[in-house]
């Protein structure tokens, strides 16, 4: 939990730091995660064709990052769902080509394809970054990423899930107004549903994960961390063109 959660941490940070720099900056960033995940995803599902499957994850999502930090018009997030059929495509493909009788197929395509969804959906960090109220100082980016490492910090909590999960919750939802009124100017309301929101990602993953009776090799545990903050990547921009746009 502590490397899962760690990774988690580390990629919040990065992408929310990055965000300050260029737009460039935040591709390559979400780039790097998506490939740390895509890597460990096979591990955590513990299937065959580890190699070729974390390869179908990787490329989908990366190219969903490249054409939505690339693509000019006003939906830089249409490829995502072009790009994830794309990586699914190529999951189905992999099996074909392993062919008849060989073990853990169907699980396979589900769970690699699941993996698809999620981490093309961290390409929602670019489309978000493009978004005309993060162009000047990225403040929602930077509220996102305060709930998200509040969320993580109560989720370390010794502590049954039926009370760590709502006092994530409500401490995230409650991070995101703090930190827009203290470090930026987003509006109170939209930064606590989507810091209620992140926080009930990360509660949710908390569960997920402490679930596994098997003990999580270390890249298993770094896709495990990795994996809803990419996923909220999607989640996030959907939020920020809803509420703020």
């Amino acid at each position: 939990m502590a490397i899962a959660a760690g990774a988690a941490a580390t990629a919040t940070t990065a992408i929310v730091a990055s965000s300050y720099l260029s737009l460039t900056a935040v591709a390559i960033t979400v780039c790097v995660v998506c490939v740390l995940a895509a890597v460990g995803w096979p591990h955590l599902l513990q299937v065959p064709a580890r190699k070729s499957q974390a390869a179908a994850i990787g490329a989908s999502a990366v190219l969903a990052v490249v054409l939505t930090a690339t693509t000019d018009g006003a939906a830089p997030f249409g490829w995502f769902p072009a790009m994830v059929a794309l990586g699914v495509g190529a999951v189905f493909m992999i099996q074909l080509v392993r062919g008849t009788g060989q073990s853990h197929r169907l699980e396979s395509i589900l769970g690699a394809g699941t993996g698809v969804l999620v981490v093309a959906m961290g390409s929602g960090w670019v489309a978000a970054d493009r978004l005309g109220f993060n162009l000047s100082d990225s403040g929602m980016t930077l509220v996102t990423g305060v709930s998200v490492l509040v969320a993580i910090a109560v989720c370390l909590l010794p502590l049954p899930d039926r009370i760590v999960a709502p006092v994530a919750v409500v401490l995230a939802a409650l991070a995101g107004p703090l930190g827009g009124l203290l470090l930026t100017e987003v509006p109170a309301v939209a930064a606590a549903v989507i810091g209620a929101v992140c926080g009930a990602v990360i509660a949710a993953t908390r569960r997920l994960a402490g679930g596994r009776a098997a003990p999580l090799s270390r890249i298993a545990a770094i896709s495990v961390g990795v994996s809803p903050v990419l996923g909220l990547g999607a989640v996030v921009y959907l939020l920020d063109r809803l509420l703020l746009v």
